[in-house]
């Protein structure tokens, strides 16, 4: 009989794989592998090494279920090479495939060696496209073709169109195509926050965390209070109650922080979405079907939506188009290292406590966290955004580097130069202030730009502005902070500057606030 050999990686654990869709059980062996090589290319969160190995073995275990046969190599195992292509090469002395089935890989680094493979073991290895992604790369290509600018909010429009959501004809539904605008009220704690649901680790999830504690006891995070959802039932389950209990006011809030409020009205869906556990599509198609019967806004829709088919879309065709050298651009010529305290939270910083504290005990922070404040900080200090893009990479449970990449240093570091923003996102204390209520339990006072008690963030945000201007002077979206700061007289530049000389300074140092 013929045997086909179909690795399945952590980020495919869908069940409805392009590389298994026609594939007969009785003649497939699937391989799924935990090896070395992705447990340590980053210094991965303990959260999200114990989320994604939990959910292979789960994933495995229902294959099973459903009549195939998996071979499972774990971590553990005394024979374990560390590596996909020295686990392929034991499989294939294991099972003597006829061919290897393979979906694409979502990163440069393990496509390269799927491509590999079949002049490797000399078995013939057909690569299929991941359509589990609704802009395949050569699609995206030929809209990038040619156009000096690449926004998402083009590309997106295209998505909408394609795919029909939200659309009334050829029309956006409600005559708009972003809300954006509506979507940026800070938060109250009278409110009524829903909660999403916890998952308590059942024996498979139990091996898991006593493995992960017991081989990678250095890494960041903690394994307390793990409640992920590790099958795809379960995710469901997640999905569902969003949907009922947060989705509706999820438009109107998503851009709020809150201190001891990690999740606000946030899904807390997209660990599951990148790994394979949900259909991006399917999600958009429910919500789609929600605000047409009217239980959720159009700002609630239009905003989650425009995540997926929008930016996650977006950001995989900018990271598939833009190569591997991608990864060390470095536009504003940022070098400053990444300071110790983005790995334990131990700051006077309040904005930036909360953010680094809730990423540490969860794997998880919500986009804005990310974006105005561990970001922001980052940027307007001068991190180098290489450091800071590998720090994503390993504290979230959602990080790939295909989804991340572009999002760190593309969107939030300005490090492409404009190629995927249309301008740095930097903001003084002001922004934290308005959007959030970590200000009022700081202390620093965010009203003072100048002195030992000024919120850093003001100075830095001006310092920013002042260093970069030869790069960024010319940005339209930049034009009235630069009248701003040109209209200051010249002595309360000098303080500004020299306050955020003092702070950099600090941080250099080592001090954990600067």
């Amino acid at each position: 009989m013929t045997t086909t050999l179909i690795p399945v990686l952590g980020d495919q654990l869908s069940m409805h794989l392009p590389s298994l869709r026609d594939a007969d059980p009785a003649g497939t062996v699937i391989l799924m592998m935990e090896v070395a090589d992705e447990t340590t290319y980053v210094w991965h969160h303990k959260k999200k090494l114990a989320y994604i190995l939990s959910a292979m073995r789960h994933h495995a275990q229902a294959r099973r279920d459903d009549g195939w046969t998996v071979d499972y190599v774990k971590l553990d195992d005394p024979d374990n090479s560390g590596s996909f292509t020295g686990e392929v090469a034991r499989a294939i002395a294991r099972h003597s495939p006829d061919r290897i089935v393979v979906t694409e890989a979502g990163e440069w680094r393990v496509q390269a060696m799927l491509e590999a493979w079949q002049t490797l073991f000399g078995v013939p290895v057909e690569i299929r496209a991941d359509d589990r992604f609704l802009c395949p790369h050569a699609e995206f290509d030929a809209w990038a073709k040619d156009r000096k600018s690449l926004r998402m909010e083009y590309f997106y429009r295209e998505m909408r169109r394609k795919t029909g959501l939200l659309m009334d004809g050829d029309q956006p539904a409600g005559s708009q195509w972003n809300y954006d605008a509506e979507n940026r009220k800070p938060a109250k704690r009278d409110l009524a926050m829903p909660r999403p649901l916890s998952f308590q680790p059942n024996a498979i999830t139990r091996d898991v965390l006593a493995l992960v504690e017991a081989h990678f006891p250095d890494n960041p995070g903690t394994l307390d209070s793990f409640d992920f959802a590790v099958t795809s039932a379960d995710a469901a389950r997640q999905q569902a109650h969003f949907f009922t209990h947060a989705l509706p006011q999820f438009g109107d809030y998503q851009d709020a922080m809150l201190s001891g409020e990690p999740f606000l009205w946030h899904s807390i869906l997209s660990p599951y979405i990148n790994s394979g556990l949900l259909d991006p599509l399917a999600l958009c198609r429910e919500v789609d079907g929600r605000y047409r019967a009217g239980k959720v806004p159009l700002n609630a829709a239009e905003g989650f939506i425009r995540q997926i088919i929008g930016w996650r879309e977006y950001v995989r065709g900018i990271y598939w188009r833009e190569g591997p050298d991608y990864a060390t651009r470095n536009a504003l010529g940022a070098r400053r290292p990444l300071p110790d305290f983005y790995w334990t939270g131990d700051t006077d910083l309040n904005c930036l406590k909360n953010a680094i504290g809730d990423t540490l005990a969860r794997a998880y922070a919500h986009h804005i966290q990310r974006l105005m404040v561990t970001g922001n900080f980052a940027l307007i200090a001068g991190i180098d955004p290489h450091a800071l893009h590998l720090w994503y990479l390993a504290v979230y449970a959602d990080a790939y580097e295909w989804v991340e990449l572009p999002n760190t240093l593309g969107m939030s570091q300005f490090g492409d130069g404009g190629l995927l923003a249309s301008k740095p996102y930097a903001a003084s204390g002001a922004y934290i202030n308005r959007m959030s209520d970590y200000c009022g339990d700081c202390r620093y006072d965010v009203k003072q730009r100048t002195g030992p008690n000024a919120c850093p963030l003001n100075a830095l945000y001006w310092d920013f502005l002042a260093r970069n201007r030869v790069k960024l002077g010319s940005n339209q979206r930049l034009a009235m902070p630069y009248r701003n700061w040109d209209r200051m007289e010249a002595a309360t530049q000098a303080d500004i500057r020299a306050s955020a000389a003092a702070f950099l300074t600090r941080l250099d140092g080592g001090a954990a606030g600067g």
